[in-house]
């Protein structure tokens, strides 16, 4: 491994972006970085911008109008990249699902490696989705069938 791999496995950063969700899922990612979580603690940092970030947080489900701005943070990023769907709006369209500006979850629109569910994802939940990030940007893990943290 690399100088730069070990770098980004160590201190990666993370972008994150709300799709149109109803906010529950953002308060638990906002909760993630307070002391009581902690996540900096595994050295992940809060990036708002997507040319420097490792992982790609996304909420909300994928509509028509949030597509083309999700589908632009993907294509900024440096490879390799992980994106990470929390809760159940990003993971299937969630109570959404049938509206006719949905187009479902979040891997409609870009390829999603985690999957975090719940309504509103636990922030115990989202760590353990985004530590399990990490070890398949370290190059441990398969890109395609991401499980759900606790689930084999």
């Amino acid at each position: 491994m690399g100088l730069l791999s070990l770098a980004r496995v160590r201190s990666p950063w993370l972008l994150h972006f709300d799709c149109g969700s109803c906010n529950g899922c953002d308060i638990e990612i906002l909760a993630c970085l307070t002391p009581v979580y902690d996540v900096e603690r595994f050295g992940i940092v809060n990036m708002g911008n997507p040319k420097h970030a490792d992982l790609l947080v996304v909420t909300g489900p994928a509509n028509r109008r949030s597509a083309r701005v999700l589908e632009n943070l993907y294509e900024q990023m440096p490879r390799p990249k992980i994106v990470v769907a929390v809760g159940a709006c990003a993971c299937s369209g969630g109570v959404f699902h049938a509206c006719p500006n949905v187009l479902g979850g979040v891997d409609k629109v870009v390829p999603v490696d985690i999957y975090v569910p719940g309504c509103a994802a636990r922030p115990e939940a989202i760590i353990d989705g985004i530590v399990l990030g990490l070890g398949r940007l370290n190059g441990n893990g398969k890109r395609d069938g991401a499980a759900a943290p606790g689930q084999s």
